[in-house]
Parts: C-alpha cells; sequence; structure tokens
C-alpha cells in the first residue's frame, strides 16, 4: 500500500498486517470470516470512528464485514475489487478454486516459490512474469523489500506470506457470503471493479476481477467503477489512480 499511500499526502492512514501477512502471527483459520473479525476487533480495541474504509481483495471483504458490524465507526467505504461473488457462487460445497487442484490436492498457488537468498533474487524472480508484469515497478520493489522475513536457520528469506497460506485464503472466497448482510448499509460505498472474469471458465487467470457487477446495486448508496483497463491487482498496478478515487470519495 505504500505507493497508494504516497499519493494521499497529509492523511492519517492505518493499514493492517492480516493473519497469515507481513509480520502477523500465522494463526490459523485463514476463512474470510476470520479476516473480516480481525478489522472489527481493530478498529472496536482503538475506538476508532469517522473511517473511510477501503480494502483490496480479501482486504476489500474484510473491511465490509467490519462496517457491517460496526456501521457506526465508518463514514464511508471504498471496495477495491473486493472478492465478492455471485450469490450463486455461495450456494456450492465447493469454490472454483477447488477445479484447479491437482491430482494430489495441491493448489497451484501453493507450489509457488517460496525461498530467496534476497530481496534482489526476488525481485528478479517475478519481475515481468504473469501476474506481476503490470505492477509498477517501486510497488514490485516494495513488496520485495517488505514481503519477506529471515529464515528460522541458516541463511536466506522465506516469503512473510507463505504459498500454503495464500493457498489456503484463495481456497476460502467462497466460504462466507457477506452480501446478504449488507443491504443495510447506509454509508456512501464505491465497489471499484477490474475488467470481468467468466465464474463458469476452467483455466486459472488471477488477474480478472471475481466481482459481482451487481455488488453495488446492493447497497442504499451504492456507487459502480467499472474499470475494464485494469486487472484485478489495481492498487499495485495504478496506485496513483487508487489513491484519486479514494480521495475523491472522502470528500463527495
Amino acid at each position: 500500500w505504500d505507493q497508494t499511500v504516497s499519493h494521499m499526502p497529509n492523511r492519517h492512514v492505518i493499514a493492517l498486517d492480516m493473519r497469515g501477512h507481513g509480520r502477523s502471527e500465522d494463526l490459523m483459520p485463514f476463512n474470510w470470516q476470520s479476516f473480516g473479525d480481525d478489522v472489527t476487533a481493530f478498529v472496536r480495541h482503538l475506538n476508532l470512528v469517522r473511517l473511510i474504509g477501503t480494502g483490496h481483495s480479501m482486504g476489500g471483504h474484510s473491511v465490509l464485514q467490519a462496517a457491517v458490524n460496526e456501521p457506526a465507526r465508518f463514514s464511508r467505504l471504498v471496495l477495491i475489487d473486493p472478492v465478492i461473488l455471485p450469490p450463486e457462487a455461495y450456494s456450492g460445497v465447493n469454490s472454483e478454486h477447488h477445479s484447479w487442484l491437482n491430482n494430489e490436492g495441491e493448489h497451484p498457488v501453493a507450489r509457488r516459490k517460496n525461498f530467496f537468498d534476497d530481496v534482489e533474487a526476488m525481485y528478479i524472480n517475478f519481475c515481468g512474469r504473469g501476474s506481476f508484469a503490470v505492477w509498477e515497478d517501486k510497488v514490485l520493489d516494495d513488496y520485495c523489500r517488505y514481503g519477506l522475513l529471515p529464515v528460522e536457520e541458516g541463511t536466506g528469506y522465506r516469503l512473510a506470506c507463505p504459498p500454503a497460506i495464500e493457498a489456503a485464503i484463495y481456497m476460502g472466497s467462497s466460504g462466507y457470503n457477506v452480501v446478504d448482510r449488507i443491504r443495510g448499509i447506509e454509508m456512501p460505498v464505491k465497489v471499484m471493479r477490474a475488467r470481468a472474469r467468466d465464474h463458469d471458465r476452467v483455466e486459472m487467470d488471477f488477474s480478472l476481477s471475481p466481482t459481482w457487477d451487481k455488488l453495488a446495486s446492493c447497497f442504499k448508496n451504492g456507487k459502480d467503477i467499472h474499470l475494464p483497463e485494469l486487472t484485478h491487482f489495481m492498487p499495485m498496478q495504478a496506485p496513483e489512480l487508487v489513491a484519486a478515487h479514494i480521495l475523491s470519495h472522502a470528500f463527495v
């Protein structure tokens, strides 16, 4: 988030390291309701009010849960491709990610490289590859610089969000339907969506938006912002644009 925050000078920004990310504990479970409970507990513990809540992907889903739980603490929401799926996606036992498992029941994300000699090695590994190809260079540098932790034994580093945990988070994306709880939200809500993906497709593509295109209409004061020129990784691809949307929503 550093590059997005850099375009919002003179604002008091609080960014959370979610469980399994950054320097936070790898505390199970890694289901999406737990992430929402964590954000709720955080704003309660610090007694935060008049918040402009924003989050990307699972973070957007989590901050929406917190706003549902504590609506008086939030003045507005900016949900950046928050992976809130069409209602029918929550009716099945398994998420679409189950179709991507290999014969051993392993998610492709769980097989990602986890250990690196240093920050430069991680940068070289990801630069220009797959979804990382559209990231701003400074964002990728931040990700490599702050997304590593020293290994417990020996030399080198490991990802702060290990592949197995990241895979578990993906697998839980359709495990908690927050849509049924949001219709009473009265605060202004901006929903930013990237170019949409077909939920019936088989191939794995993290760049397309999984967010329900009718999500904004579920809020009493919702606004849909469709940005088909961007991928799901909006804050990494266009941090200045994302910051502008947050600021414009803050002072409507």
